[in-house]
C-alpha cells in the first residue's frame, strides 16, 4: 500500500523537524565546546587530582567526621605547601647560581682546566673532545664567539622550556584548588559519573566502567609519583656521595620533573658534565656518570612494573595506553590514554562474551 500525499507531507515535516533539532543541538554543542576548550586541560588535571586524592579524604573522615569541605581544604593546603616549598627553594637556588655564574664571568676569573692527555685516546671522539676542551681552556672567548648562534638558539630553547614549565606549574596549582572543590562533592560526583557511564554504555555496565576509569587514573597517578620518588632516591644518593653542591635541591628537581613526565636527564646530564669538567676523568667520575645516567633512565624499566597495579585489565593494556597517550597528548594523555584503552578493552570483551547461545535441537527433530 502506497503512502498517501497527506502521509508523505506529515513524514516530510517530521523529518524536517528532526533535522532542524539535530542541527541546533550540533550548533549548541560546538559553541559549548569552544567556550569550554580554554579550560579543558585545567579541568582534566582537576579531575585527575581529585580522583587520586579522594581516598585520602575518605580515610580522614574517621578523624574529622563527615566534614568533606574542611577535609578537602586541609588536603589541598598541605599539597600546595609540599609542592610550593621545594619549588621556591629550587627557584632561589637556580637564581643564586645564575647570579654567581654571571659575577664570575664578568670578573674574568672563570677558567676551564685543561684536559688530561688520556682524553685524546678515547675511541672515535677522543681527539675532537680533546681539541674542543683544549680550546675552551686556552681561548674561551674565541670559542664563545665561534658558537654564538648555537648558544643563542640553545638559550632561546631553554627560555621557552622554563616559561612552559612555569605556566604548567601555574595551571597545576589552579587545578589543585579546583580538585579540592570537586573532592568536597565527591559522592555526588561519583553518582554523576555512574549515571553518565550508564547512559553511554548501558545500565549493566555503568558502575563497572566508572569504577574502572577511577581505578585506572589512580593506578597511573600513583605509578607516576612512585617512579619519580624512586628516581629521586637513586639519583639523590649519587649526588650526595659525589658531594655535588645543592644535592638535595637537585634531587627535588628530579622529583618535580619526574611527576611532570619530563626526562631526568635534564638534570643528570648537566651534573655529569659539571663533574667531568671540575673533577676530570677518573674511575670515580666514570662510575658516577654511568650510575647517574642509568638511574635517570630507570623510569623506562619501572613503568612496566608499577603502572596498572590494581586495575581489572592486563598491565600491558595500561602501559600501552599510557605510553601512546603521552606521545599523542603529552602529560594529560598519560592519564587519558590508559583510561580510554582500558574502557575499550572491557567493552570489547564484554561484547565478545555476550554472544547468543545456540538453542538445543529437540530429539524428535534430530531423527527426522
Amino acid at each position: 500500500m502506497l503512502p498517501t500525499p497527506t502521509t508523505q507531507r506529515v513524514l516530510s515535516k517530521e523529518l524536517l523537524d528532526v533535522l532542524i533539532r539535530a542541527g541546533l543541538i550540533a550548533v549548541l554543542a560546538i559553541f559549548c565546546f569552544r567556550v569550554f576548550v580554554p579550560f579543558l586541560d585545567l579541568m582534566a588535571w582537576a579531575v585527575i587530582l581529585a580522583i587520586t586524592l579522594y581516598p585520602l579524604q575518605v580515610r580522614l573522615r574517621r578523624t574529622f567526621g563527615n566534614k568533606d569541605g574542611g577535609i578537602a581544604t586541609l588536603i589541598i593546603l598541605v599539597a600546595l605547601a609540599i609542592i610550593l616549598l621545594p619549588t621556591y627553594l629550587l627557584g632561589v637556588a637556580v637564581a643564586d647560581s645564575i647570579q654567581h655564574a654571571m659575577m664570575i664571568v664578568k670578573s674574568g676569573s672563570f677558567r676551564i682546566p685543561p684536559p688530561d692527555e688520556s682524553v685524546a685516546s678515547w675511541p672515535l671522539i677522543g681527539q675532537r673532545v680533546f681539541d674542543f676542551w683544549q680550546q675552551a681552556a686556552t681561548d674561551l672567548t674565541g670559542l664563545v664567539h665561534k658558537f654564538a648562534p648555537e648558544f643563542k638558539k640553545a638559550g632561546l630553547a631553554l627560555l621557552g622550556m622554563v616559561t612552559g614549565l612555569g605556566a604548567g606549574l601555574l595551571v597545576f596549582f589552579v587545578a589543585l584548588i579546583v580538585a579540592g572543590i570537586l573532592m568536597a562533592y565527591g559522592e555526588k560526583g561519583h553518582q554523576s559519573a555512574v549515571q553518565i557511564a550508564s547512559r553511554i554504555s548501558g545500565p549493566e555496565n555503568g558502575e563497572q566502567i566508572a569504577d574502572l576509569c577511577t581505578a585506572t587514573v589512580r593506578a597511573v597517578a600513583q605509578g607516576v609519583v612512585g617512579i619519580a620518588f624512586i628516581q629521586m632516591l637513586l639519583i639523590g644518593i649519587g649526588f650526595v656521595v659525589m658531594g655535588i653542591p645543592g644535592a638535595g635541591l637537585l634531587a627535588l628537581a628530579v622529583l618535580l620533573i619526574g611527576i611532570m613526565q619530563l626526562p631526568a636527564t635534564l638534570i643528570t646530564v648537566p651534573v655529569i658534565i659539571f663533574v667531568i669538567v671540575t673533577e676530570g676523568v677518573s674511575v670515580a667520575t666514570i662510575v658516577f656518570s654511568v650510575y647517574v645516567f642509568v638511574a635517570g633512565l630507570a623510569d623506562n624499566v619501572l613503568k612496566p612494573l608499577l603502572l596498572g597495579r590494581g586495575v581489572a585489565v592486563p598491565m600491558p593494556v595500561v602501559l600501552i595506553g599510557a605510553l601512546g597517550g603521552m606521545v599523542s597528548g603529552g602529560v594529560i594523555g598519560l592519564f587519558i590514554g590508559p583510561v580510554l584503552l582500558a574502557v575499550g578493552y572491557k567493552l570489547f570483551w564484554r561484547w565478545v562474551r555476550d554472544q547468543p547461545q545456540p538453542q538445543p535441537v529437540p530429539k524428535e527433530e534430530e531423527h527426522m
